[in-house]
């Protein structure tokens, strides 16, 4: 048997693998998406819900902190679950995340909510295919927009209390930039998930579940940042 030929085959098919996984976890993001856009919409067309979850600081936070604490659960507790479960707490997070966006579609018209839609869709695009077809390792570039994401996150609290406007809006641009280094190294890292869990169909649909809940929230987090931006204008 020729050596050559071995290898080409199971490079293949660690290839297919890979885009089998990549498939199932880009469906998994789709569906919490859509999920999350119909939550927000059914609450910013509800009088009595918007009040619930607005007029309340103590329930909105509640709602905050349950969303912390489910994603936390998720990416710590996610391969001692049954696929079942972690599908179900994915969905509950998408549905919770929902309702704490549904000021944005009161916030904004549907025009500027769409065109931002579309540009977060296209960056998301062209930097979730570089993640995954670029031969260049991305780790340490990724660990480096981590870490600066941990300094967006706390220049924002302290601004909570600071309230400048100008530095809002240079943490916006920042973070949108943060995010879009983001997409293509949680790519790179979601496929190479796919061939750590290759043993049970169990593991490979935590997996999964995991890998959509990364893009998920870079997502989010991406068209959260190029809304307000594009809304200012």
């Amino acid at each position: 048997m020729d050596p050559n030929t071995t290898y080409q085959e199971i490079s293949k098919l660690h290839e297919q693998t890979a885009r089998q996984f990549i498939i199932k976890v880009y469906a998994w993001m789709t569906l919490a998406l859509i999920i999350t856009g119909v939550s927000g919409l059914s609450v910013a067309s509800s009088p009595l819900l918007l009040s619930l979850i607005f007029n309340s600081q103590i329930t909105f936070f509640g709602l905050i902190i349950a969303e912390v604490v489910l994603v936390i659960y998720l990416s710590t507790r996610i391969f001692s679950m049954s696929s079942g479960m972690a599908k179900l707490w994915f969905i509950l997070y998408a549905v919770l995340n929902g309702a704490t966006l549904a000021s944005i579609f009161l916030t904004y018209n549907i025009a500027t909510i769409g065109y931002a839609f579309l540009v977060t869709a296209t960056l998301f695009g062209v930097m979730s295919l570089y993640g995954y077809f670029t031969k260049t390792d991305l780790t340490a570039i990724g660990n480096l927009f981590i870490m600066g994401l941990f300094g967006v996150i706390i220049a924002t609290v302290f601004n909570m209390f600071y309230r400048s406007d100008a530095l809002s809006l240079m943490l916006t641009y920042v973070g949108v930039f943060i995010f879009i280094g983001l997409i293509g190294y949680d790519t790179q890292k979601i496929k190479g998930l796919s061939y750590m869990n290759r043993g049970t169909r169990e593991n490979s649909g935590n997996a999964s579940i995991i890998g959509a809940l990364t893009l998920y929230l870079d997502f989010i987090n991406l068209f959260i940042r190029l809304i307000r931006l594009i809304g200012r204008k």
